[in-house]
C-alpha cells in the first residue's frame, strides 16, 4: 500500500500529576477510508515509550488540541 501525506497529528495525553497534563505530540497521521465497508485504517509514524494509556487523539494538521481541564476535586481534599 503505498503511503499517503499526513492529514492529522496525533497526540497522546501526559498526566503529570493525578489532576492535570499535557498534550505531547506523537507523529503524523494518515486516515484510509475504505468506502466499501466504511472501515477506517490509520497510520501513525511512531508511538511515545512509557506512561502511555492507550488513548490516542488526531487532529487535522495545522490544530492543536485544546488544553486538558484538571479532573474535580473529591469532597475533603485540599489544593495543592
Amino acid at each position: 500500500m503505498p503511503k499517503s501525506p499526513a492529514t492529522h497529528t496525533a497526540y497522546v495525553l501526559k498526566r503529570e500529576t493525578r489532576t492535570s497534563g499535557r498534550w505531547l505530540e506523537i507523529g503524523a497521521a494518515n486516515i484510509d477510508v475504505d468506502g466499501k465497508n466504511g472501515v477506517h485504517h490509520i497510520s501513525i509514524d511512531r508511538l511515545p515509550v512509557g506512561g502511555f494509556g492507550g488513548h490516542i487523539t488526531l487532529h487535522p494538521v495545522g490544530t492543536k488540541p485544546p488544553d486538558p481541564q484538571p479532573e474535580p476535586e473529591r469532597p475533603g481534599e485540599e489544593s495543592v
